[in-house]
């Protein structure tokens, strides 16, 4: 069942929080007074970010990166009563000479008990060029 033909994607798992960043989100939550998580797994289907980040000018390839940095193991958690997320705190190059930090944003009611990673979100970058050429998948 193809999703070019309309079709839902699946679920896939993509990763996980580190134990300190569940205690992190569960102290910071708690205090909130929204539930806590109880699974460490990140799902993702991806609609909405495809749809959004493509909208901007990003390629898949700058998306990927995006992810890829947003997730990374030294990310720290940020929790408000709007949003639930994981920041890098080093900038990297976006490709289109802008210095950010990836920021992924979790969708986490829907699909409890895990967190589906719904966006990422480019702190500090100017989009793109519609139509631009980011750098090739796999290259920084």
């Amino acid at each position: 069942m193809p999703v070019a033909a309309g079709n839902r994607a699946p679920l896939i798992a993509i990763g996980a929080f580190t134990d300190r960043q569940v205690a992190d989100i569960e102290v910071e939550r708690r205090g909130l007074g929204l539930n806590e998580i109880a699974d460490k797994e990140i799902v993702f289907i991806g609609r909405h970010l495809h749809t959004s980040r493509a909208k901007d000018g990003y390629t898949i390839g700058d998306i990927l990166r995006q992810i890829e940095s947003a997730l990374a193991p030294g990310s720290i958690v940020i929790v408000n009563p709007k949003v639930t997320a994981r920041q890098n705190p080093r900038t990297q190059d976006d490709g289109y000479g802008d210095a950010v930090h990836d920021r992924a944003i979790f969708e986490l009611t829907q699909r409890k008990p895990r967190a589906a990673l719904f966006s990422v979100i480019l702190k500090g970058d100017i989009d793109p060029p519609k139509n631009a050429k980011g750098p090739p998948v796999g290259e920084p």
